[in-house]
């Protein structure tokens, strides 16, 4: 019998039960009864979202490992750019692909027993690609192996789920972005290392870069095993529920949304490194100038997340949202204007404005998902007389299930940045039409988020 079960369900008027026991199935979790929140749920909850944490970070680290590789890949490898656009584009596909599944799987196997089981498939990608990576290796061989990495993108989505079953519905945005956020820290973290390896062993040891992820992964494996829970509230058809959210409009509108915050987040964190190697070339001729700040822009949008989700607790996702992607749109114009004038100083500055306010607008849009389905529980308890309980049971379900799918089609945008980028620079040497194509992206969901969720007489949800 699970721990939880050790005692009588708490009430208002009773005393909530203890802890349950690491490790362990919990039957009876109800975050959104105040005294069982405070007596029980907090700690268990905060104890999770640690552990998620610590293991979402690393699978972002290793799913953009290949951003930071290709910056050691000098001519001796025979790749010219756009091979290596397509090397940081392949894990983003992957990973946007292997979110759908990972979601699922919270449901089939637990969130505890996942999270263990994903954090053990990291170790596939580095031992990999710590074998291959020395001259002479064959380019279709690269490519197999950076495909790998795209593991580390379905961590994501899996953990997301997860906590959000965790959370009261006041507490998810914060809740939901320090968990991505604290996950987003992976891609500087990771070039970071990258910058370490270039300073110390030099470019001449691509190899020392993954193989020092696998202790890392071995931990992060051992403190989901002994620290994290299984939900079993959150058992159950997950491919089902991901079939039923996939008939729901606000799928749809959420996940266009996605691809514009997080698609920009980790596309320019793949990206970024290359672009200041070719369109700023004499400023960045070795690959040690390019690491020493490329992990500038995603500490920043890694750190600003959870931001992002606080507004949101407070202002309404969708206002939060709105906004900022008038913030993004100005920030393409700047990177756009730096690059016809040439000017490096004004380069950086737009690029990591777009870093900080994707990371604000990453925040934001995961608010607005549970609270989409949080808005419809209401209305059908109040209109349609619908079971409290069912009705909540039904709005964390359809939340997890499209926080999977926008976390996909959303990461497919990195795929569509890394894919413009090469493009851009094939045939004009130049990113100006890349930098074009994001404003234009960032005008349409501006007036998608404005006309579905905050346009007067839309019949727009309220609390989004």
């Amino acid at each position: 019998m699970a721990a939880a079960e050790a005692e009588a369900p708490a009430t208002g008027e009773g005393p909530a039960p203890p802890p349950p026991a690491r490790g362990r199935d919990i039957d009876d979790w109800r975050p959104e009864d105040p005294v069982f929140w405070k007596e029980t749920g907090s700690r268990v909850a905060r104890r999770n979202l640690v552990y998620s944490v610590l293991s979402e970070h690393i699978g972002f680290s290793v799913w953009s490992l290949w951003s930071v590789l290709v910056l050691f890949l000098g001519p001796e490898y025979g790749i010219d750019p756009a091979g290596k656009f397509l090397l940081t584009a392949l894990p983003t596909a992957l990973g946007a692909v292997l979110r759908l599944p990972y979601t699922v799987a919270v449901a089939r196997f637990g969130g505890r027993n996942w999270t263990v089981i994903s954090a053990l498939l990291l170790l596939v990608p580095t031992v990999l690609a710590g074998v291959v990576l020395e001259p002479g290796v064959s380019y279709g061989t690269l490519l197999a192996v950076a495909c790998v990495a795209g593991v580390g993108g379905g961590n994501f989505a899996s953990s997301m789920a997860n906590i959000n079953a965790f959370y009261p519905q006041r507490l998810k945005g914060r809740a939901l972005g320090i968990n991505a956020g604290g996950g987003n820290l992976g891609v500087p973290a990771v070039q970071l290392f990258g910058l370490l390896v270039l300073a110390t062993a030099g470019s001449g040891h691509p190899r020392l870069l993954p193989l020092l992820y696998i202790p890392l992964i071995a931990l992060a494996a051992l403190g989901a095993a002994l620290r994290m829970d299984n939900l079993t509230s959150v058992r159950g058809d997950g491919a089902g529920a991901l079939r039923e959210i996939c008939r729901e409009p606000h799928t749809w509108v959420m996940s266009v949304l996605y691809i514009g915050t997080f698609g920009s987040f980790i596309g320019f964190g793949f990206a970024f490194g290359q672009v200041l190697q070719v369109q700023f070339q004499g400023d960045f001729g070795t690959p040690v100038k390019a690491a020493g700040l490329t992990f500038l822009g995603p500490l920043l949008g890694s750190l600003v997340r959870p931001v992002g989700g606080m507004l949101a607790d407070r202002w309404g996702g969708a206002r939060v949202t709105l906004v900022n992607y008038g913030a993004m749109a100005a920030g393409a114009v700047t990177v756009l204007a730096a690059s016809r004038q040439g000017s490096l100083p004004l380069f950086v500055s737009g690029f990591v404005a777009l870093f900080v306010f994707s990371g604000i607008g990453n925040g934001s849009t995961y608010k607005m998902i549970p609270a989409i389905f949080r808005a419809q529980a209401r209305t059908a308890v109040e209109v349609h007389g619908a079971d409290p309980a069912a009705a909540e049971e039904t709005s964390r379900s359809r939340a997890s299930a499209l926080i999977g799918v926008a976390g996909a089609v959303g990461a497919f945008g990195g795929v569509l940045v890394n894919l413009a980028f090469r493009q851009s620079f094939l045939g004009s040497h130049n990113g100006n039409a890349a930098y074009l194509a994001f404003l234009a992206a960032y005008a349409v969901c501006a007036v998608l988020t404005w006309a579905v969720y905050l346009r007067p007489g839309s019949g727009r949800a309220a609390g989004v």
